[in-house]
């Protein structure tokens, strides 16, 4: 006797099939909406206002301003000034930050007695503050009761000094300071990268005669190489967006010879309030970031074969 096979509507296994497919991205999609809602809306809000002359103090001169925010941006010595000091910073912070804290994660992936409380102690700056730091080096900076009061009484240098009102010796105070906050940023990344590195590989170059040298340029930094890129990336953006550490440490000054494009723009919309000029300078500068990121992930080749 034949069973009769009752047949499903067309299209009702596809819907049933294509149901839990879509669920996952169902559940995400009210944070992802409001994901793009706190990325896109001040994106377009910066974009819209480089566009227009917005000064708070001078209501009467608003209005569409076009491109000429951006003609004045070119003529700017400010501008150029704080440009070419950013690239100053940046370079100079995250070539030193990534060279110390290779060394101490190199240092601390090692075997010893202590080795937790050293690795505590390493990591420990990274969970300090901008301004909590700054304040801390503002008392180490002091004329009159931090280190420089102590060296002149061993004779070293002069009473009353003060490295951050002295251009030549405020630029590498401030990079002082934030190393000793950076540093630990690229060793925890490092080590954790280091960790992760087959002990066989050294035990198989130490058979074949590779001294230590030879197995860290051979074994270790190609295994390193994503993290590095990766790190330097970040820092690099996170340098070139620093206001915290130099609003509060040195203002910019003295005469500007600190004042970064992000520590401009926040100078310009804060205390000049023409904000029109700053989301200029903020559209340039995310620009110029968005451009360097893009040439140093294809130039160093990040994610390809090791």
């Amino acid at each position: 006797m034949a069973l009769a096979v009752a047949k499903e509507p067309r299209g009702t296994g596809r819907r049933r099939a294509g149901g839990p497919a879509r669920l996952p991205y169902l559940l995400i999609s009210p944070a992802v909406l409001l994901m793009l809602g706190f990325l896109a809306y001040p994106m377009i809000s910066v974009l819209y206002y480089s566009l227009r002359h917005y000064n708070v103090t001078k209501p009467w001169r608003n209005g569409f301003a076009g491109l000429d925010n951006f003609s004045a941006l070119l003529a700017d010595d400010l501008f150029w000034q704080s440009l070419v000091f950013s690239a100053q910073w940046v370079g100079t912070e995250v070539s030193l930050q990534l060279a110390l804290g290779l060394a101490l994660a190199l240092i601390v992936n090692q075997t010893f007695v202590g080795r937790g409380i050293s690795r505590a102690l390493v990591f420990s700056p990274w969970a300090v503050s901008g301004v909590l730091t700054t304040t801390i080096w503002m008392l180490l900076y002091n004329p009159s009761t931090g280190v420089s009061r102590y060296l002149a009484d061993a004779g070293v240098g002069s009473y009353g000094t003060s490295v951050l009102s002295d251009p030549g010796t405020v630029f590498w105070a401030a990079v002082l300071a934030e190393l000793w906050r950076g540093v630990p940023f690229f060793a925890i990344l490092i080590l954790a990268d280091l960790q992760s590195i087959p002990r066989d590989l050294y035990e198989a170059a130490s058979v074949d005669g590779a001294g230590r040298m030879r197995q860290f340029l051979h074994i270790t930094l190609p295994h390193l190489k994503d993290a590095i890129v990766l790190s330097t990336l970040l820092r690099a953006v996170w340098e070139f967006n620093n206001v915290d550490l130099l609003y509060t440490l040195t203002g910019g000054g003295p005469a500007g010879a600190t004042t970064t494009l992000p520590l401009y723009v926040a100078n310009t919309g804060i205390h000049g309030h023409d904000f029109g000029y700053a989301s200029a300078l903020t559209t340039v500068a995310f620009v110029i970031l968005l451009f360097c990121s893009i040439l140093y992930l294809r130039l160093s080749k990040f994610g390809g074969d090791r």
